[in-house]
């Protein structure tokens, strides 16, 4: 195991650095589900880092379910990234419907009111996203992008509809969509569904036409809905 743990040289915050490491780690399989981690002292020598920073990076990453921490046996390998997102699906089993159906409302009602009110330069920022996002799908195996881009396509278009409650409501259910999106955005062949369901809110926006932007806001919506269903059904 010590030939995992090198010194750790790169710039940035140095428990952020121990947690990126112990994830990667965890992630590749180096370090396998129940493995227990050297002592303490031990590990920060391997890594070259304080005793302080490796706990708070313990903490981190025991916060996230990447490590177990059995007080008085030790530090274990918790989930990896493909587990804990089987984990966290199975947690939002019984909200996923509504989670879908809260979304299908908000964001429906987003893409009538900013349709109807949308400026020209409040179009040309929310082509520029989809634009951004469209690139992005060119590379589909980097996934915190696509979430990142997804989200933003999202936002803007919540953000147009000049509702201040609407916009508040959006950000407090923005982890749970989150977890939706990377579960959806695994699936072959989404990224394609998605992008022509981006492109058609946009257009209808840009053509001022609030009853098409509802329409292709809930389709886009009930597509993700059956996607993430379909696919909680395989894993289950």
């Amino acid at each position: 195991m010590e030939s995992l743990f090198g010194p750790i040289k790169e710039a940035g915050n140095l428990s952020d650095r121990i947690v990126t490491l112990i994830e990667d780690l965890i992630d590749s399989q180096a370090l396998e589900e129940g493995q227990r981690l050297p002592p303490e002292r031990d590990l920060a020598l391997m890594l070259g880092v304080s005793r302080p920073a490796l706990r708070e990076a313990v903490k981190t990453l025991e916060a996230h379910q990447r490590l177990v921490v059995k007080h008085g046996q030790g530090v274990f390998v918790g989930l990896n990234k493909s587990n804990l997102v089987r984990q966290r699906l199975l947690n939002l089993e019984v909200s996923l419907m509504e989670l879908f159906a809260m979304r299908r409302v908000l964001e429906s009602n987003a893409a009538t009111w900013a349709a109807a009110t949308a400026t020209d330069m409040e179009i040309a920022q929310l082509e520029k996203v989809m634009l951004e996002q469209e690139r992005a799908y060119l590379e589909p195996d980097n996934l915190e992008q696509l979430k990142t881009v997804d989200a933003a396509f999202h936002q803007t278009v919540v953000a147009m509809a000049k509702n201040r409650f609407l916009t508040q409501t959006f950000e407090v259910l923005q982890e749970m969509i989150g977890e939706g999106m990377e579960t959806t955005l695994r699936i072959p062949d989404r990224l394609k569904v998605s992008e022509m369901d981006h492109r058609r809110i946009y257009d209808a926006i840009r053509d001022h036409d609030p009853e098409a932007a509802a329409a292709a806001a809930a389709s886009h919506i009930d597509g993700a809905k059956s996607a993430a269903v379909n696919l909680l059904g395989r894993q289950l």
